[in-house]
């Protein structure tokens, strides 16, 4: 599975962004899929994720900021980012597990700063 990022950039506090992430396949194929963040010098993390039923889990820090959602139709994965603070600034990943491979994109970079 390929998976491309995009829709970082740079945005000040309080503001908002929405993150995509276009799948090379069908994403019922897939049975979950996820948004991880790495800031610099800290590990990677993750922000959130959706199962194929649509099951939704969020890091404490991002709950009722951000949302995460899929369009099956589109083969693409979002994330709505609302709310941003700086400590939000990373480099976002997306991530899809086909039943036990696990696939990653490439980084799209958010920074949030006045």
């Amino acid at each position: 599975v390929q998976l491309q990022a995009s829709g970082g950039g740079l945005v000040q506090p309080g503001g908002s962004l929405k993150l995509s992430c276009a799948a090379s396949e069908a994403l019922f194929m897939l049975k979950r899929m996820a948004w991880y963040r790495q800031a610099p010098g800290k590990q990677r993390e993750l922000v959130a994720d959706i199962s194929i039923l649509g099951n939704t889990n969020y890091e404490d820090s991002v709950k009722g900021r951000f949302t995460i959602s899929r369009d099956n139709g589109k083969n693409e994965l979002y994330l709505q980012m609302s709310s941003l603070k700086p400590e939000d600034t990373a480099v976002y990943y997306c991530n899809a597990d086909r039943f036990g491979q696990i696939y990653w994109g490439q980084g799209t970079l958010v920074t949030v700063s006045s």
